[in-house]
């Protein structure tokens, strides 16, 4: 098994806003891929911000790589994330003020 962190520390005014676009837009596409959520958890800040992380499974590393692949081919769901950048205030508008950091991480187990 192949498991993912991608994991974010987002500013609390653009967590509800981050959290509707991963239910409505990213969490669908992904599983129409095939991708498998394990879960996904925020803990606040005393910094006036969020760690939101989400865990993913995939049978292999080259599943994921395929999953990630097709997602990314998606023409339909590239113009809704493209939209939603731009009703934000543009991709660099919201990575200077609103996503602070992002992490993409391969997990291991540590468990025999």
């Amino acid at each position: 098994m192949f498991y993912r962190r991608r994991f974010y520390i987002v500013r609390k005014e653009f967590v509800d806003i981050l959290n509707a676009h991963f239910n409505n837009t990213n969490l669908p596409n992904q599983l129409k891929y095939g991708a498998r959520l394990i879960g996904r958890w925020m803990k606040e800040n005393a910094d006036n911000t969020a760690e939101i992380f989400a865990i993913w499974e995939k049978d292999s590393y080259e599943e994921y790589l395929d999953v990630e692949s097709k997602v990314r081919s998606d023409k339909a769901h590239v113009k809704r994330v493209q939209d939603w950048y731009q009703k934000n205030g543009g991709k660099e508008n919201v990575y200077e003020n609103y996503i602070l950091e992002i992490r993409n991480e391969e997990l291991e187990s540590t468990v025999n």
